[in-house]
C-alpha cells in the first residue's frame, strides 16, 4: 500500500508526491466529507489532462490505473493504494485505466 498526493503547483502544472499518513494526520479521521461512493470501472477510461471539480480521496480496491501529471511524472496505482487528489486548478492530470478497477471515492469539502 502506498499513498500519493496529486496537486497543482504555483507553476500551474500538476505534480505527484508520496505521502506518509504520519505527516497528514487529518486524513486519519475525515470529518468534512460531502459524499462517499464505491465505483467499478470497465477498464476503458482514457482521459486527457483535466483538473478535478473538487478535492477527493480515492482508495483503490482492485485493478490498475495510471496517473500522469502535467510535469511528466507517471504513477501506476493498484488495489490498496490511496491518492489524495488536490489538483483542482491548473492543467490537471491524465488518467488511463490499465485494467478494470474499483475504488472508493471520498469527496472532500473545503
Amino acid at each position: 500500500m502506498a499513498m500519493y498526493r496529486v496537486f497543482a503547483g504555483s507553476d500551474g502544472e500538476s505534480h505527484i508526491e508520496e505521502l506518509r499518513l504520519e505527516d497528514r494526520p487529518e486524513l486519519g479521521a475525515l470529518t468534512n466529507v460531502s459524499e462517499v461512493r464505491v465505483q467499478h470501472f470497465d477498464g476503458t477510461r482514457n482521459m486527457d489532462f483535466h483538473p478535478l471539480p473538487e478535492r477527493r480521496l480515492i482508495i483503490h480496491l482492485s485493478g490498475e490505473v495510471e496517473i500522469t501529471t502535467s510535469d511528466g511524472s507517471k504513477q501506476v496505482l493498484r488495489g490498496g493504494d490511496i491518492r489524495l487528489m488536490e489538483d483542482v486548478t491548473g492543467r490537471g492530470h491524465a488518467h488511463l485505466d490499465l485494467t478494470p478497477s474499483s475504488a472508493v471515492y471520498v469527496i472532500l469539502k473545503d
